[in-house]
């Protein structure tokens, strides 16, 4: 049985709970426990926004929530023996709602506080809760659809080296001195404010406070990947940077569609998952695994078999200048696309918006070969509705 080793208050804050996690990355965070190879153990985690969403249908706290205090994190969580340059190997063996707590939500992010992926389009804060009936998902803001979850970390990663993340914040300064005054900020930089960093204290709690990265990109650590596929069953191969690794997970999701495009996305919740951890010595060499982390999904899957494709090409939706091979572009103008055809089902914008942020919604390049013009899918699929959305032959 896998033992809990970090368990959390649905009613406290992370800094607040008996063993706080953090929000920041760094190699000087303290570890919470450690682990021998081979061991599972569960661990609980707050959504990635410290309890600062309500269950109502008000998108005031979407519009103002503090993106300092993002994303929260359990752990660290150290793995004795494991030191830099092995592979660690951790299992996702299960994950889960918490009976108390059997709702998540999806929000719009206003563009003066965080923006989305088409936050041109659609600027203003908004919020659909979720209800989870077992492994469905229904919400009274978005009608007439159900689908089944499947749950996952959005996030979870390793520590970094002191001199990795010094290249993290120099890499990412240098982009956001291109265009500082850019809505919304080009990146993310280190900001002391609404910082928490496990159990420091003084003057290392200030200097830490001071370097840490933000927790919101993907990196070579891991992180902020939000891959709907890594979920139970999922095993992920992480290159190990400082002694122990520090693994950190949270931003748990009961669903999500590809891209995560609203930002505020998937369907996010508080929850539990269960891990196992082992190495492999000298693994980043053996497998050359060393720039980011790899996984091989796990089995389980919504049984979705019928989609209806909405395709994009990379030429802008504003101007009609044709860019080249920009995939950015192209599936923009897909999710741009699939909004458009569930407008003329019912749904507003902002509703067909948040569902394909949250729906098991399929994404792909298609293709990145034939200049000048990138071809990007979504997929939706036509059984998470409960009308029928395919359009007809004229009778």
């Amino acid at each position: 049985m896998a033992k809990k080793i970090f368990e959390i208050d649905l009613t406290k804050k992370m800094h607040e709970q008996k063993y706080p996690g953090h929000n920041r990355w760094h190699p000087d965070i303290p570890a919470a426990f450690s682990v021998e190879p081979g061991e599972s153990f569960k661990m609980e985690c707050l959504d990635w926004t410290d309890g600062q969403i309500s269950n109502n249908d008000d998108p005031t706290d979407i519009k103002n929530v503090n993106l300092n205090r993002v994303h929260v994190l359990s752990g660290p969580v150290y793995v004795n023996g494991v030191e830099p340059g092995d592979l660690l190997v951790v299992d996702i063996l299960d994950i889960g709602t918490f009976s108390a707590h059997e709702w998540g939500f999806n929000g719009i992010f206003a563009k003066e506080n965080g923006g989305s992926f088409l936050v041109d389009h659609y600027p203003n804060a908004a919020k659909s809760i979720w209800d989870f009936e077992g492994i469905y998902a229904t919400s009274r803001h978005v009608p007439n659809v159900k689908f089944a979850g499947i749950i996952h970390p959005g996030l979870i990663g390793v520590a970094p080296s002191q001199e990795m993340l010094d290249e993290w914040n120099r890499r990412e300064k240098a982009l956001v001195d291109t265009n500082p005054n850019r809505v919304p900020a080009l990146a993310n930089l280190p900001d002391p404010d609404s910082c928490v960093l496990g159990t420091l204290k003084g003057a290392d709690f200030d200097r830490v406070a001071k370097e840490g990265a933000r927790t919101v990109p993907p990196r070579e650590n891991g992180g902020n990947c939000d891959i709907k596929n890594l979920s139970k069953g999922s095993r992920i191969y992480f290159p190990v940077f400082v002694d122990g690794a520090k693994l950190s997970v949270g931003d748990l999701h009961f669903s999500q569609g590809d891209g995560e495009i609203t930002f505020c996305g998937g369907i996010e919740m508080p929850g539990w998952i269960k891990l196992k951890v082992n190495v492999i010595k000298g693994g980043m060499d053996k497998y050359k695994i060393k720039r980011n982390p790899a996984f091989q999904p796990g089995p389980v899957m919504p049984h979705y078999n019928e989609y209806l494709v909405f395709e994009g090409i990379s030429v802008n939706e504003f101007s009609g200048d044709q860019t080249y091979l920009d995939a950015n572009t192209a599936y923009r103008n897909a999710c741009l696309n699939a909004i458009e055809f569930l407008k003329s089902c019912g749904y507003t914008g902002e509703q067909a918006y948040m569902l394909l942020g949250s729906a098991p919604v399929q994404g792909n390049v298609a293709g990145i070969v034939d200049v000048p013009n990138a071809c990007c899918t979504v997929s939706l699929p036509k059984e998470i509705f409960l009308n029928n959305i395919i359009p007809k032959l004229d009778e």
